[in-house]
């Protein structure tokens, strides 16, 4: 009888694990090849676990195995570039600065300057 015990004790603990294993197949999945959606297949599996809805599991396992192309970093690089290109490279503690005094022209003397002369020679163009 305490041979049985121990062995249905055992057997319990050894199916536990191996569930559990398997239930969190699909994050272990996203986490070794390092994907963008690990947050949600990780969510999807939780989700799995405590409502005991197999669709969360099997659209995680899913979710896991696509591979979701990274957008964010090629436009983020076009940003920048294009940023360097206009001359306009973004700084944000110049930009916090800039809002918190506020000046009494927008633009530096010799910007201003050069725009009334363009916008001089556009209407002298005009009449």
């Amino acid at each position: 009888m305490v041979v049985m015990g121990i062995f249905l004790v055992a057997t319990l603990i050894w199916v536990g694990t191996l569930y559990l294993r398997l239930h969190s197949l699909p994050e272990r999945m996203a986490h070794k090849s390092e994907k963008l959606q690990f947050e949600i297949v990780a969510i999807l599996g939780l989700l799995a676990l405590f409502t005991h809805i197999h669709l969360f599991w099997v659209a995680g396992l899913l979710l896991a195995m696509v591979d979701i192309p990274d957008f964010g970093t090629p436009l983020r690089s076009i940003a920048g570039s294009v940023e360097k290109i206009a001359g306009t490279i973004r700084d944000t503690g110049a930009l916090a600065e800039h809002e918190a005094t506020p000046s009494s022209t927008s633009l530096p003397a010799e910007a201003a300057e050069k725009s009334t002369s363009v916008a001089k020679e556009a209407i002298g163009s005009h009449v």
